[in-house]
């Protein structure tokens, strides 16, 4: 039952942020008000249905633009990864819902990890080191101008959401597609080969927004706590795809919150914590 929820609420939240049904039938980008506005997840900005903007995609413009810091984008990062962490990964963003979905595609050999797992999951703060936030406030083109790295040469929601349906209903884009965006189609399809297999493995390995709500899980308002009762049987880490041990650290950096865990503890012994009651110290 919880596994179907979380699926509707990723399928709901979706739906409203990249509710503009219009510019799918016309390919135009919706440029209202609520576009100003930041979503939690990776939503790209170009998206033609999407009513809010990507706060990766946020702050790039900022950094590009000549600016050294973004008030808004770093405050909505701080807000939102005080208060829930990298819950916004498991159940808010429409990303984490294709890899969900394509996970669910009957394979001979599903794993949870790729070789190399521990030091393949620091890759993320790399990208948001390097592509978000360094390359864009220091590399100049020809003209002088600065490019948004990560979305323009890597982001694969940006491709899939807007790249796509925008080439796709403008002839002249077609036209114009060149090997930036056969490489990005190719980025896509790999993870999209890679996400059939493994579990989530932009999430885990590549994505910078996913890499700045860790930076919050452990202190977020939304957390796991392990009760003494625990018997540490390892059912937890049986049951998530994430492959953390829960019993020993319920508040990973890796954890999306998708609650498996606590489901499939036999003792009942995971508890969701919020941050005004306290917490037991962690092993």
């Amino acid at each position: 039952m919880g596994k179907r929820i979380r699926l509707w609420v990723q399928i709901a939240f979706t739906a409203l942020t990249n509710g503009y049904i219009f510019g799918f039938l016309t390919g135009k980008i919706y440029t209202g008000p609520t576009k100003t506005i930041c979503v939690p997840g990776l939503n790209c900005y170009s998206c033609p249905g999407a009513l809010g903007s990507c706060p990766i995609g946020a702050l790039q413009a900022v950094l590009t633009g000549g600016s050294r810091f973004s008030f808004y984008a770093v405050g909505f990062l701080l807000l939102f990864g005080s208060l829930f962490g990298r819950f916004i990964c498991g159940w808010l963003c429409p990303f984490g819902l294709v890899q969900d979905l394509l996970y669910k595609i009957p394979f001979s050999r599903k794993r949870k990890n790729l070789p190399g797992h521990q030091w393949l999951v620091r890759v993320k703060y790399l990208v948001l080191v390097i592509l978000v936030i360094l390359l864009p406030m220091v590399v100049t083109g020809e003209f002088g101008q600065r490019s948004p790295w990560f979305c323009q040469y890597l982001c694969p929601g940006g491709t899939l959401m807007a790249g796509l349906p925008l080439v796709a209903s403008s002839p002249a884009l077609q036209d114009a597609a060149g090997v930036l965006f056969g490489w990005k189609v190719a980025v896509l399809l790999l993870l999209f080969l890679l996400a059939i297999g493994v579990y989530r493995p932009f999430c885990k390995y590549l994505c910078p927004l996913g890499a700045v709500y860790s930076f919050f899980h452990s202190v977020a308002c939304y957390r796991y706590r392990v009760e003494d009762t625990c018997i540490r049987c390892g059912k937890c880490q049986e049951a998530c795809k994430m492959d953390i041990r829960t019993w020993k650290q319920p508040n990973s950096p890796e954890c999306i919150r998708c609650g498996d865990c606590i489901r499939a503890c036999p003792v009942q012994a995971i508890q969701k914590e919020p941050l005004l009651r306290g917490r037991k110290k962690e092993e």
